[in-house]
């Protein structure tokens, strides 16, 4: 089984620890990448390959309470900003662009909403939309687990530390040969066909690795999304691309079209054939190739 370490740890302003992950071409343009939720963002080569191809620098950390990055409690998705930008500070870049998955897609979008003087375009895959969402039915064809998680975040912190208490084991445990099993009712055909050697084995890793220590950054980020994010998605003014397949069952399709319906930016590209996890491996080039195009 794959295992990884931070590249290094950056220290923030009021003393929290974060786990710095690089790869790729020192000197290349900086792509700042956001994981899901419960994730970290472990390099993944064959992404990385395909950065580098382009001159991108891959850069990214965990957030507040993921891996061995310090708890920061009650964040709010606005509250990553503070982070990346010590992280780009770290690195010596003026500016970057940055993707989002999945839960890594708020966060992304709030970087380039409060950085603009630092984000030139973003890219978010699967990502969901705010809560609650005036006229998006924001649990229609999400997985059962994904409901009861949704929903213990609503009923409050209670109910949602019962969630993580029993899922918290399975996850940060869990095998390349257990990933796709571990996913339940959130894959459908099309992406558990893709829970198979290098990529399976990078998914479970990533679940290790973040909830290593607790689950505290899989809460944080749930009591997260439920609240105002803290920034107005209307007021992002660069290149902002939205990938969303129709087979997601993480983060419904209808959640991508509401997105790109709101953003004044938005460049959609909406697919019938992919999934959440299929919509990176098979689209990451082209997300590259149209973020680097629209760069400002």
């Amino acid at each position: 089984m794959t295992t990884a370490t931070p590249t290094t740890t950056v220290i923030t302003p009021d003393g929290r620890s974060l786990d710095l992950y690089l790869a790729g071409p020192p000197d290349g343009d900086v792509l700042l990448f956001q994981s899901g939720t419960p994730s970290v963002p472990l390099p993944y080569q064959p992404a990385v390959d395909l950065m580098a191809e382009r001159g991108l620098r891959y850069v990214a950390f965990s957030r507040a309470g993921y891996g061995s990055s310090t708890r920061r409690p009650d964040r709010s998705v606005a509250d990553v900003v503070d982070d990346a930008r010590v992280v780009l500070d770290h690195v010596g870049a003026e500016q970057a662009v940055t993707i989002g998955w999945s839960g890594g897609g708020p966060h992304a979008l709030a970087c380039a909403a409060l950085m603009p003087d630092r984000i030139r375009a973003v890219a978010t895959l699967a990502s969901v939309a705010p809560y609650p969402a005036d006229g998006l039915d924001y649990l229609a064809g999400m997985g059962d687990e994904n409901v009861e998680e949704f929903n213990a975040s609503l009923e409050g912190p209670e109910a949602l530390i019962v969630f993580k208490e029993r899922a918290w084991p399975i996850f940060r445990d869990v095998t390349p040969e257990q990933v796709a099993a571990a996913f339940g009712d959130l894959v459908d055909d099309v992406d558990r066909g893709s829970l198979t050697g290098a990529f399976a084995d990078y998914v479970a890793a990533c679940f290790r690795e973040a909830l290593r220590e607790s689950y505290w950054g899989w809460f944080d980020d749930d009591m997260a999304m439920i609240r105002p994010w803290g920034f107005d998605l209307d007021s992002i003014g660069v290149p902002v691309h939205i990938w969303q397949g129709r087979h997601d069952r993480m983060v419904p399709f209808a959640h991508g079209e509401w997105l790109a319906g709101h953003i004044p930016t938005v460049i959609p590209h909406l697919f019938d054939e992919l999934g959440h996890l299929t919509i990176v491996l098979d689209s990451m080039g082209a997300v590259l190739d149209e973020l680097v195009a629209t760069r400002g």
